[in-house]
């Protein structure tokens, strides 16, 4: 059974690889690439992006994130939670205090990121250090400064392996699950010929109808 849902999975994805989809994920990928190539404060910006991705909806924090901007670097906890409040942002406190907390590597994360030759040993680094980043957020942040050999494993991954049979859902995604998981994806990606960052960009679209960073 699992292996029909891998063929038929495999087979759906090779369908969007001869589609318009090619392009969109081709020019995502490129885009990822060069915000690696930004300063250490862009980057930044997008950690808090990521910061912000936690339990709560991704393209609602693309707008929140394009109008706070220089306000993650600059506004005090207090004033930067009133105004992710007032954009909507589901968790404005907490969000904010991690931002805040995060500020000290402002400077210094380019050169903390160019430190590590391994990603996985950078991801690790950055959820030991970081507070409100998970192995999730942690590989939505590398993917999107242009790391590509990393899964970014939410309820939309989820919710799409299970539907074709690959997993179960799990009631928790602990570390152990996680690396379970993009263990699954990984093989998944050899076998299109893709790595994971192109694979994450054609599921996203296949379960959301969208491909965003």
């Amino acid at each position: 059974m699992k292996d029909i849902g891998i063929n038929k999975l495999v087979t759906d994805v090779k369908k969007l690889k001869t589609s318009h989809v090619r392009e969109l994920v081709d020019k995502r990928i490129r885009e990822f690439k060069e915000n690696g190539k930004k300063s250490s404060e862009e980057i930044f910006k997008e950690l808090c992006f990521c910061i912000l991705t936690a339990n709560f909806n991704a393209e609602r924090c693309i707008e929140i994130s394009e109008k706070l901007e220089k306000d993650f670097l600059n506004l005090s906890e207090s004033k930067l939670a009133e105004k992710m409040r007032i954009l909507g942002h589901r968790y404005p406190k907490i969000r904010a205090k991690y931002v805040v907390e995060a500020r000290k590597y402002a400077g210094s994360l380019k050169n903390i990121i160019n430190s590590f030759k391994d990603e996985n040993e950078l991801r690790k680094w950055l959820v030991k250090n970081v507070k409100g980043i998970g192995y999730k957020e942690a590989s939505h942040f590398l993917r999107n400064i242009g790391y590509t050999n990393l899964a970014i494993i939410d309820f939309h991954i989820i919710n799409l392996l299970a539907s074709y049979g690959l997993i179960e859902k799990p009631k928790t995604v602990t570390r152990r699950k996680y690396l379970e998981i993009e263990d699954l994806l990984r093989k998944l990606a050899n076998e299109l010929n893709l790595n994971l960052a192109e694979l994450d960009l054609y599921l996203w679209y296949m379960e959301t109808g969208k491909v965003l960073k």
